[in-house]
């Protein structure tokens, strides 16, 4: 590949839309030759947790304004309301604004740092070392490797806000996932993984694709000093959703032995995805993917669901619509109606009112779902 062409379906996650442009610095190409990014992500402490208030009031773009104003006019510059006269603006002889400039050093003070960080990714500058084993560690302090500007079948390889929503959830309420055996399903970078591996016992996190999965597995032995210490494991494992089987061909490097299927089988209880939602047939083939697994595990579980609402003006019915999203709750809707005689699943809305212990626009197209599944009683005595 001599060069990184983004095309008309070049898909780009919020995540990464506002990281500033001077921070766009890679670290490598992968093996599709497109550029890989690193950013840090940190887990805030109980005391500093915010409630989406508190993000709202850093993340929004009416306050960075406000900010800019006060900067422009001088340090002895004061602003009481939007609308009120400043006295404190200078014009030059022609009556034009004369705007004070700061000099480079101010342009990236310290508090101006800060406040990106808390809101942003930052990206580590190029050639940085990735596994650099001298470089202090920062228990609080999630990197990952991730790619920017993708096209729509490797939108995987992005970092995207349904991540952060579900991983704020377990982050909240710890006692649910501590010392269970969990599946997450379209891991992506690995980034919920990670979070879920700070209390629960195995974590298989499974995607399909070697380059995603090697770039996953990279995230998963850098992120060690997150996870470590409690025990867990995690391990990346291949899982197609379009394939009935799990993939077993000693070939590939992140194939399931018939240990892990079998403890898979007998020791899951928690199933998780974040924002894998997009495609119609891909809804359907994780539907179908799930039903088989939840069909063959002995134990209750929960699957919890994070989703966000796109908007999309389309010409065919010339109006605002939420195809995918319309499509993943018809999907529900029929899990939740299913009566097959072997389980049953009851769905509903899990209420964002837990703590962001990670920044992010919590929007209000975000949302989390959580399925309750019960094997009946003929069933439990066969399991």
């Amino acid at each position: 590949m001599d060069s990184i062409t983004f095309t008309s379906d070049t898909v780009l996650s919020d995540v990464h839309i506002y990281t500033p442009n001077c921070s766009h610095l890679m670290v490598r190409l992968n093996g599709h030759g497109q550029p890989v990014f690193v950013s840090k992500f940190k887990i805030l402490h109980n005391s500093t947790a915010h409630s989406k208030g508190d993000v709202e009031h850093l993340s929004n773009e009416e306050t960075r304004d406000d900010d800019l104003i006060h900067q422009i006019g001088g340090s002895g510059a004061t602003v009481s309301g939007k609308d009120e006269p400043r006295s404190d603006i200078l014009l030059d002889a022609d009556g034009d604004l004369d705007v004070t400039r700061r000099s480079d050093g101010n342009l990236h003070s310290d508090e101006d740092d800060e406040w990106r960080e808390k809101v942003y990714p930052t990206i580590i500058s190029k050639g940085e070392d990735f596994f650099n084993e001298d470089q202090e560690e920062d228990c609080s302090e999630i990197r990952i490797e991730h790619t920017m500007g993708t096209a729509l079948e490797d939108v995987g390889k992005q970092v995207w806000r349904g991540a952060f929503l579900l991983a704020d959830y377990i982050l909240n309420y710890r006692d649910l996932f501590r010392d269970h055996t969990v599946l997450e399903l379209g891991a992506g970078t690995g980034m919920t993984s990670i979070v879920t591996a700070t209390v629960a016992k195995t974590i298989y996190c499974t995607d399909v694709g070697e380059d995603l999965l090697n770039m996953c597995e990279r995230n998963v032995i850098a992120n060690k000093h997150i996870y470590g210490k409690t025990g867990s494991e995690i391990k990346v494992r291949d899982l197609d959703w379009l394939k009935d089987e799990f993939c077993t061909d000693t070939k590939n490097k992140y194939c399931w032995s018939e240990e892990e299927t079998a403890q898979l089988h007998d020791q899951t209880d928690v199933l998780l995805a974040a924002d894998v939602f997009y495609d119609d047939d891909l809804t359907d083939a994780f539907f179908q993917t799930i039903y088989r697994v939840l069909s063959h595990l002995r134990n209750p579980s929960t699957v919890y669901l994070s989703v966000e609402k796109r908007l999309n003006f389309t010409l065919r019915k010339l109006d605002v619509t939420c195809d995918a999203y319309d499509h993943f709750r018809q999907c529900l809707d029929e899990l939740a109606n299913m009566r097959d005689g072997r389980t049953s699943f009851v769905v509903e809305p899990v209420k964002l009112a837990f703590p962001q212990f990670l920044f992010y626009e919590r929007v209000e197209q975000l949302e989390l779902w959580k399925i309750i599944v019960e094997p009946h009683t003929a069933m439990k005595r066969l399991l």
